[in-house]
C-alpha cells in the first residue's frame, strides 16, 4: 500500500481534532471541509482562552501568568495551547503565518519531545518508480551543530516509522566512513555516533547496494536521508523534483511533543488536506 493511502486509512482511524488557527482563509476553510466529509480529521477553530490553557502554559511550561494570558491573545499560541492542554490532538497552520511563527508558537506552548534539541522539518518524497523516503531538514535548520543533527536524525527516525513503517537513516557527507576528514565530516560522524545511525555516507553508498558493499558501510537501502546542512537538503529535495520527477509533501515539522505542521503559505487545498493527514499519522 502507498504511503498516502496508509497516512489516510491511519487518519480515518485515529479521527484526531485537528486545530486550525486561520480558519478564515479561505482554503483552509474549504480544506476543513473536505477533511470532515471525509473522515480525515475533526477540524476546530480557535477556542476562547480557557483556564486549561493557562494551566498548560504556566504549570507545565513554567510561564508567568501574566505573559500566559497575552500568550493566549494570539491565535498561534493559543492554537498550540488548546494542543498542550488536551483540547485538540494536533496543530496545523502557516496558510497565512511565517514558518518561525509557528515554530515559536509550538516550541513555547507544545515544547520539543523526549530526545529532541531543536524543531526541524521533513520532506515526504514519493519517486516514480514507488520508492517512498524522507529528506530531512530541508527547511528549518540552516547550519546544524553535532548536536542538533543528531537531534534531526532522531526526530526523523520515529517520522519515517510512524510514516513507512520502518526506518533505516542515513546520515550523509561528501566522505564515506573514515575516507575523508574535515570540519562537516567530523560532524556529521559525531552525530552518527551519537545516535547510532549509519554515517557519516556519500549519497550513492546510502542507496545503491552494490556501491555500499564495495564501500563496506551499510545496505545501500536508506529510506531516510539526514542532510548536513539547509543548503544540502533543499537543493537536494528540489534536484530530485525537477530531474526523477518525484513528489515532495511538506515541509512538516517535527520533533514536538504533540504534531505540528507548517504549511506553506501558497498551499493549495490538497496540499493542505494531504498535510493535515500526515500531520494526523505522526501522532
Amino acid at each position: 500500500m502507498a504511503v498516502l493511502e496508509r497516512v489516510f486509512d491511519i487518519a480515518r482511524t485515529r479521527q484526531a481534532r485537528v486545530v486550525f488557527p486561520e480558519m478564515e482563509d479561505a482554503r483552509v476553510a474549504v480544506a476543513c471541509t473536505r477533511l470532515k466529509a471525509e473522515r480525515l480529521a475533526e477540524p476546530v477553530g480557535l477556542a476562547e482562552p480557557s483556564e486549561a490553557q493557562l494551566a498548560a502554559l504556566v504549570e507545565a511550561r513554567g510561564m508567568k501568568e501574566g505573559i500566559a494570558r497575552r500568550m493566549l491573545a494570539k491565535p498561534l499560541f493559543r492554537a498550540a495551547a488548546m494542543v498542550a492542554a488536551g483540547e485538540a490532538d494536533c496543530m496545523v497552520a502557516g496558510a497565512d503565518s511565517p514558518t518561525r511563527r509557528v515554530i515559536e508558537a509550538a516550541s513555547i506552548a507544545i515544547g520539543l519531545a523526549e530526545g529532541v534539541t531543536v524543531p526541524s522539518s521533513f520532506f515526504l518524497m514519493l519517486f516514480p518508480d514507488g520508492r517512498e523516503m524522507l529528506f530531512a531538514d530541508c527547511a528549518v535548520n540552516v547550519a546544524p551543530d553535532a548536536e542538533a543533527l543528531a537531534s534531526i536524525a532522531v526526530a526523523s527516525d520515529l517520522s519515517a516509522k510512524a510514516l513507512l513503517g520502518d526506518s533505516r537513516p542515513a546520515l550523509l557527507s561528501f566522505s564515506t566512513g573514515t575516507s575523508g576528514s574535515g570540519p562537516s565530516v567530523d560532524l556529521v560522524r559525531a552525530a552518527a555516533s551519537a545516535t547510532g545511525f549509519l554515517g557519516p555516507v556519500q549519497a550513492d553508498a546510502a542507496l545503491n547496494p552494490r556501491i555500499a558493499a564495495k564501500k563496506g558501510l551499510g545496505q545501500g537501502d536508506a529510506n531516510v536521508l539526514v542532510f548536513p546542512s539547509l543548503d544540502a537538503g533543499n537543493i537536494a529535495y528540489k534536484l530530485a523534483q525537477e530531474l526523477a520527477g518525484a513528489q515532495a509533501l511538506g515541509p512538516i515539522l517535527q520533533g514536538f511533543r504533540r504534531p505540528v505542521c507548517d504549511l506553506s503559505r501558497g498551499a493549495t487545498v490538497e496540499d493542505i488536506v494531504a498535510a493535515t493527514a500526515v500531520t494526523v499519522a505522526l501522532g
